[in-house]
């Protein structure tokens, strides 16, 4: 594609699960030019820290220098991917996994970097999937339910483990030193943003789906203090930041990211934002009633309402969560493809995912006799609980690893239709699905979602939908468009209808959901606490504690 030397360009780096992605995109439409990925040297941290101390049960940190590699290697790579003048370049655009919490001193310096402290897990980046603030959690949505905080209905009813406050208690009640040493609880989204201007700016997405910012306001000293009086102050003095709007400039490019990028000094600098939410306008689907699922190692889905409802489960309802003017609602499932690739990691080494899925293919609905829970790494719509786990059912001598992993998906699609049926139980309509991720990439996959959704599936016409709706908020930003809808217009695509729904397909899932509802509630809602169970059987065996038949403790 030809660069004409009279155009503008906009960069969109999107900082997933295992590595960071720049895109080129020009700015008249939407084109892109030149991308380049570089993956984290410390990945993700569930073992054990670099320098070898052991972590605990459901534990995912990060390495914050990592993402700091991504600015200086793979926006230098895709601006020579492009073959453009990077002089040429009016803003940068940033989106994140939400909600991954930097410990910082109160100039940016991530605690792990301080002299002493790089032995210490909570000086670490707790990833979003970091589950073991759960017992956290738990006491933030008894106290809210007991106290009728006006807040919890925004967020159905629960406060994740994967939130902000759950995991600042967490790191409070385990390491108080560190929390007394702590001044800022950072988003990794506004902890980017921070290096890349010189200035910390809160953005309004991150702070009311994972901050539990409602009408201007945080929770209460009042609510914190009764959790544990050492946290009375967590907002004052730790969280609480000036609120950036979506698609507005937080700063400008510093001289010190300038020569880390090789972009020009004093260029915008959008406000940073999340990669679920930022696709919206990669997608073109902006508009009350579309629906955008993000679909990768977990699945997001987030979609606009004109009016507040609310929605059992959901992750949260944020006036501006997604665009001005409207109410941004966002739900999701913490394990889709981490479940795929866990199972031909663990469970059939000997498959690759394109022969699994090629097998899986030749079946009917139905044909292999199973059904899955998608809850390998917890619920986070709409049960909210990350104590719930996976289960098969229905396996026998003669299942093959292609029932499974057809199974699998499967219980991936039933996890999306429960949260789409439970958005239109409670008066917020989903009219379209709009599809996004590297799953998309998967033919079987999509269509058996349209089958279980009984509904078509447009797909978002890029591979890299998070970085071009980061590009398309950097494009506003630098005032090339007047706001993030115009822009969207401009340099989003979809393309519509794609996969459509097999109606002898969708009879039979029809029948296999009836029973996926059977399990979910009975395991999920507290009929049966065995998974609850197991885990704290896990833990305790863990920690070198078990019970011995008398009903004792017993150390080893």
């Amino acid at each position: 594609m030809p660069v004409a030397p009279s155009e503008t360009y906009v960069i969109g780096v999107d900082f997933g699960t295992l590595s960071g992605r720049a895109v080129v995109v020009r700015v008249s439409d939407g084109a892109e030019l030149g991308s380049a990925v570089h993956e984290y040297p410390h990945a993700v941290l569930t073992e054990a820290l670099p320098d070898g101390t052991p972590l605990g049960h459901d534990w995912a940190l990060q390495v914050p220098a990592d993402y700091v590699e991504v600015l200086q290697r793979a926006v230098p790579a895709a601006v020579r991917a492009a073959g453009i003048d990077p002089a040429r370049v009016i803003g940068v655009g940033t989106d994140f996994t939400a909600c991954t919490m930097v410990p910082a001193l109160a100039d940016g310096t991530p605690l792990n970097e301080v002299e002493g402290l790089a032995g210490r897990p909570h000086a670490y980046v707790k990833l979003w999937k970091h589950h073991a603030a759960q017992p956290h959690a738990d006491r933030i949505n008894q106290l809210a339910a007991k106290r009728g905080e006006s807040w919890l209905p925004r967020y159905g009813g629960l406060i994740s483990s994967e939130w902000e406050f759950a995991k600042a208690l967490q790191l409070l009640e385990e390491d108080p030193e560190l929390y007394a040493r702590m001044d800022r609880w950072v988003e990794a989204a506004d902890w980017i943003i921070w290096q890349l201007t010189g200035t910390y700016v809160r953005n309004a997405c991150t702070a009311g789906y994972k901050g539990i910012r409602q009408d201007g306001h945080y929770p209460a000293r009042e609510f914190l203090a009764e959790l544990n009086p050492a946290f009375a102050d967590f907002v004052a003095e730790k969280l609480d930041q000036p609120i950036g709007r979506l698609g507005a400039a937080a700063g400008t490019l510093s001289a010190a990211a300038a020569g880390w990028t090789g972009l020009p000094e004093g260029i915008a600098v959008a406000v940073g934002n999340v990669d679920a939410h930022v696709t919206s306008a990669a997608a073109q689907a902006l508009e009350p009633g579309q629906m955008v699922a993000i679909m990768g190692t977990s699945t997001c889905h987030v979609m606009n309402g004109a009016e507040v409802a609310e929605v059992p489960g959901m992750c949260g309802v944020v006036d501006g969560g997604i665009v001005e003017g409207l109410y941004g609602y966002e739900a999701g499932q913490s394990g889709v493809g981490d479940i795929f690739a866990h199972y031909l990691r663990d469970l059939a080494p000997e498959y690759t995912h394109e022969r699994l899925t090629e097998l899986a293919g030749r079946q009917r609905p139905g044909q292999h006799g199973l059904i899955a829970l998608d809850w390998h790494s917890g619920n986070r719509s709409v049960l909210v609980d990350h104590e719930l786990s996976g289960l098969l059912v229905g396996e026998t001598l003669a299942t093959r690893p292609e029932d499974v992993y057809r199974a699998l998906i499967e219980a991936t699609a039933f996890g999306t239709r429960t949260i789409v049926e439970t958005f239109q139980a409670a008066g917020v309509p989903v009219r379209e699905f709009v599809a996004a991720g590297g799953l998309v990439k998967n033919p079987l996959l999509m269509q058996i979602y349209a089958d279980v959704l009984r509904m078509p599936l447009s797909v978002i016409g890029s591979d890299q939908g998070p970085a071009l709706g980061s590009a398309i908020h950097a494009a506003a930003a630098a005032g090339a468009y007047p706001d993030v809808r115009s822009a969207a217009a401009a340099m989003g695509r979809k393309q519509i209808a794609v996969y459509e729904p097999d109606p002898a397909a969708a009879d039979v899932y029809d029948e296999l959901f009836a029973e996926y509802t059977k399990l979910h509630d009975y395991f999920g809602r507290g009929a049966n606490k065995v998974m609850r169970n197991l885990r704290a059987l896990q833990r305790r065996v863990a920690a070198g504690t078990t019970i011995t038949a008398y009903g004792q403790e017993s150390t080893r």
